[in-house]
Formats: structure tokens, sequence, C-alpha cells
């Protein structure tokens, strides 16, 4: 942690993931809903379109904080060398509202995302699931690889990823984690054709959990692949229109959001296969504060946690880096 010219203290990627590694995100989450943090009242995060991108502003507020996170969205960065996404996090008191602390916005986000899709694993999933099917071969692939492991005995790891190159180094990484890994090519989704290797076929046929992480606007595999049991997570997008799951897998499955408002405004996994009537509003089995509270149960066939990211998990985790400061 190091203190901005303004006096206001800046906690660096390095400093957020020193004070809440990825077990302690998992549970601080879990711990905040269990208190009645309701994630249907988080406020609508307000999405300007730029002409280089987008830019995010995600407000949240607790009795004891409040907090803004300011996220860009470049597309053009990745031929300029740049990440594609960037933001600044700023955390105020919850009473007198005078700002605490600035922190590095997307070493929250590249946290909370996978902690949160591990904390709805943790109450879907089958106890014993082992085989990860990861799609996406970026930060939020390899956080969703760490993530799970915290929840689930994940022994073996599928990377699917359009670039052969990062794919490989990401399987790479798995295996200096002691996992068995490997890395396939991805089929063209933005054809919207979803097709894929045999290989990749039976990755997806034999999972006993998918982490889609993309930045795919059409389904990554068929649904049908997807076997009755499997734990799927979709994090990728957040636009009505852009997707990583098809219709098919959706109608068959225990759909869970975080908020039945946000993934009814911005989650083209449910919001598409709405629109073409293929499932009603009434499909979605409940929202996480439902799942963490027992009032959704798993059915028969496959179960799909749809994330579109909240302002109300950057808040929790940035309140727990602030407490467990030095």
């Amino acid at each position: 942690m190091s203190g901005a010219t303004s006096g206001l203290a800046y906690f660096d990627a390095a400093t957020v993931e020193r004070l809440v590694p990825m077990g302690r995100a998992v549970t601080v989450l879990e711990e905040a809903l269990r208190a009645g943090l309701d994630p249907e009242a988080t406020p609508r995060r307000p999405i300007v379109d730029l002409p280089a991108g987008q830019l995010l502003l995600m407000p949240a507020a607790t009795r004891s904080y409040a907090g803004v996170k300011a996220v860009t969205i470049a597309p053009g960065n990745a031929t300029r060398g740049l990440p594609r996404i960037q933001g600044t996090y700023l955390l105020f008191d919850g009473e007198t509202l005078a700002p605490l602390a600035a922190m590095d916005g997307i070493a929250l986000t590249s946290l909370r995302t996978p902690a949160v899709s591990a904390l709805a694993v943790r109450h879907l999933a089958e106890p014993d699931a082992r085989r990860l099917v990861v799609f996406g071969s970026g930060p939020q692939a390899y956080g969703h690889v760490l993530a799970l492991r915290e929840v689930r005995p994940v022994r073996d790891v599928t990377v699917v990823a359009r670039d052969p190159g990062r794919a490989e180094a990401l399987a790479a990484r798995c295996r200096d984690l002691g996992l068995t890994a490997r890395a396939l090519p991805a089929g063209q989704p933005e054809a919207g054709t979803a097709e894929q290797s045999a290989a990749v076929a039976e990755a997806v046929a034999a999972a006993d959990l998918i982490a889609c992480c993309t930045t795919a606007r059409h389904p990554l595999f068929p649904g049908k692949l997807a076997r009755d049991g499997v734990t799927v997570v979709a994090v990728g997008s957040h636009e009505p229109d852009a997707r990583e799951l098809d219709g098919d897998l959706v109608a068959r499955a225990t759909v869970v959001v975080e908020s039945r408002a946000s993934a009814l405004e911005e989650a083209g996994d449910v919001i598409v296969p709405i629109r073409q009537g293929t499932i009603t509003s009434h499909h979605l089995a409940g929202n996480l504060a439902d799942l963490i509270a027992g009032r959704v149960g798993a059915g028969p066939g496959p179960r799909v946690f749809k994330s579109t990211g909240m302002a109300w998990e950057d808040l929790v985790v940035a309140a727990a880096a602030y407490e467990a400061r030095t």
C-alpha cells in the first residue's frame, strides 16, 4: 500500500491481493449475504458509450461503507498492448461519507468476479466435482481456476481458447499448481455456430464444472453437450445481446443469477432465450441470496450461474481489504 499525493490511502493490485486472498473473498461475500444484504437493492450501474468504448459507474452502500468503481472498457486496447478493462475504486465511510481509500479497480474485479462464481459453485455443484473446462485464457479464466479450487476438489483442467499460445500458457500455469491441464483450440462462436473439435465436445460432455470467461457474443458450445449435474458459470458478458450459453442449456438448467433485476436488464444469456420464447422470466430459480439461504434447490438437469458483476460485490471486498490493512 502506498500513499497518493493527496494523502488518500491507495491500495495497489498487490496490496488488494495480499489483504484479501481468494478464499477470504468468497467468505466475506457469503457473510454479507447471510447478514441480510439484498442484491436486488443495489443501484443500477450507468453504462455510458464512449468513442473508444464504454464507461461504467458502479455505486453501492451498506451501513458501514459506501463506494463506487469507475471502469472503462476499450476493445481497441488489445492492439495497443494495453488492458481492455481499466478502473479505480473509491471507498467512503458509510456514516460521514468521508473518503477512506482508493484502490486498483481491476484488482477488485479480478478478485470478486471469480469469488462470486465460487460462492455459487459452493452451493450448486456436486461435492466431488473434479473436472473443470475453462473457456478463455485471460485473467478471469485463471482467477476462476484459483477460485473454484477453493470450493471443490478440482484436479483436471481443460483450457479452450482461440489463441493457442495463450491457451497453452494458461494450461502451463495450471500445471504449475499441480493440476492436470491441457489446451484445446476454440471454435468460432462469433459465427453463431459453436462448432468445436471432437476433443472440446468430449471435454464439455465430461465436465463437472464449466467456466465461461470470454468476450464472445454468441454461444461457446452446443448446450446439448452439457450433462445433467454439471455446473456452468458464465461471467463474460454484461450486455443484453451478448451471451456465452445457448437457449437449450439455459432451458434445461436450474438458473441462478446475482439479482433478477440486473439479469433481466443486462444478461443476454437469459434475455435472449426470453426474447426468443425459449424460457420466461419465471424460469430463473432465484438470486444469489436465495441460493445462499437454501431457497433454491438444484433440479435434475444442469445448474447455471449467470454473473454480470454487481457493485455490492466490489464494496464488500474493498471493505474487507480496508479493514485488513496494517
